[in-house]
């Protein structure tokens, strides 16, 4: 898998996407991050990417020419199976998405910066929008990285012991059962009996029952779906 992330703060992204399971996952080659500079491409000799905005409102606006130059580039040199926008109005990001795109072979993630980007851009060179939540963050950059490693821990290999993933909450929109590990007993605090009984059917009913009752109590909604 490959992914190219278009950011106008490439350092922020450096380091989330160098260690523990994605920098793991870039060195055993099971996946490829390029981070690129949107400056590259950008307009005059002070490599400018954004502009003050029609209309008069505060801010500037990330300038639809960079993009579409950086995004062009890439396109003639592979296919691209998503162009995604890291965007508060996109479809909110669930477990689902990330299943679906860790099985893709290559896409692109644009971080918004200042007051947003050009319409243009998400009218014609975008092919989907996410956000991770109802709130606002600086720049698209920490969402992106979000997204690269809801997606990268999901390809095969990339995590020691695979079924992991499959245990994670929201992967049958439950949240997990409660874990634990040695000591079996700290301050009094005891781990559950039924985790020491030796007997899967029983571990595994406790921890369905558990995912159950937690997702009712904390996460309602989840069971909508």
């Amino acid at each position: 898998m490959r992914i190219d992330i278009l950011t106008v703060v490439p350092e922020l992204l450096e380091s989330p996407l160098s260690h523990s399971i994605v920098g793991r996952a870039v060195a055993k080659g099971l996946v490829e991050i390029h981070i690129h500079n949107l400056r590259e491409f950008g307009i005059g000799s002070r490599k400018n990417v954004d502009d003050y905005s029609y209309g008069g409102d505060a801010g500037m606006v990330m300038m639809v020419e960079p993009v579409f130059r950086m995004i062009e580039k890439l396109k003639a040199e592979r296919d691209y199976d998503e162009v995604i926008y890291m965007s508060p109005d996109g479809e909110i990001l669930d477990q689902g998405i990330s299943n679906q795109l860790s099985m893709l072979e290559n896409i692109i993630i644009l971080c918004g910066h200042y007051k947003g980007i050009d319409h243009r851009i998400r009218e014609h060179l975008i092919t989907r929008e996410i956000s991770v939540g109802n709130y606002v963050v600086s720049g698209g950059e920490i969402p992106a990285a979000l997204l690269a490693d809801s997606i990268i821990r999901l390809i095969p290999g990339a995590l020691t012991d695979e079924t992991s993933a499959l245990s994670d909450s929201f992967q049958d929109n439950l949240l997990s059962p409660p874990v634990y590990t040695r000591p079996v007993e700290f301050n009094g605090w005891r781990v559950p009996d039924v985790l020491l009984c030796g007997d899967p059917k029983k571990i595994r009913e406790w921890q369905d029952a558990q995912a159950m009752e937690r997702t009712k109590l904390l996460r309602p909604e989840l069971l909508n779906k």
